[in-house]
């Protein structure tokens, strides 16, 4: 069994340029009779209203994969496959400045994970709740633009299907 501890602190952190690197992934599996609908996997933030995809600091000792495949783990307790590199994106972050980017300007890389495994137990579940949505659902409820850029414009043209109206709503861990 892995160890349930999620990663802290800024001490392997990778910067450039004086941005934090951050990499992040839109978890999702398909469902209905014939798998023609598609379901992104959000969780809450921590640090306010609004639902986010799993993302974090790119540590200097992994890859930009390892920290996508970690951070899904760690804050969403789900393990997959990256199907798709989705994009780069750059965000402030409204509170996360530090000696390396003082601004607290952030870039972060991106990808489709295609969720194999959905855990009962990870790192971060006593704070992290998850919800599955739809696409259209998704876009409502995602809580920075950037986010909803990445879904709109990069996931929704690689993984399309029949997909549903509904309202932004959380369920249990």
């Amino acid at each position: 069994m892995s160890e349930l501890v999620a990663r802290t602190g800024r001490h392997q952190q990778r910067y450039r340029d004086g941005f934090r690197l951050v990499a992040g992934c839109i978890p999702f599996k398909y469902r209905g009779p014939g798998e023609e609908v598609v379901e992104v996997l959000m969780i809450n933030s921590t640090s306010g209203p609004g639902l986010l995809f799993p993302k974090g600091g790119w540590e200097d000792d992994e890859t930009d994969k390892e920290a996508a495949l970690r951070e899904a783990y760690e804050e969403a307790g789900v393990r997959g496959d990256l199907v798709d590199l989705i994009g780069h994106y750059e965000f402030k972050s409204k509170t996360l400045q530090d000696e390396e980017s003082p601004e607290g300007w952030c870039k972060a890389v991106m990808f489709a994970l295609l969720v194999k495994e959905e855990l009962q137990s990870w790192p971060e579940q006593n704070t992290r709740h998850r919800t599955w949505l739809t696409i259209p659902e998704a876009i409502k409820c995602c809580r920075h633009p950037w986010m909803r850029q990445a879904l709109e414009q990069g996931f929704s043209k690689r993984h399309t299907g029949v997909v549903e109206v509904g309202i932004c709503k959380s369920s249990s861990k």
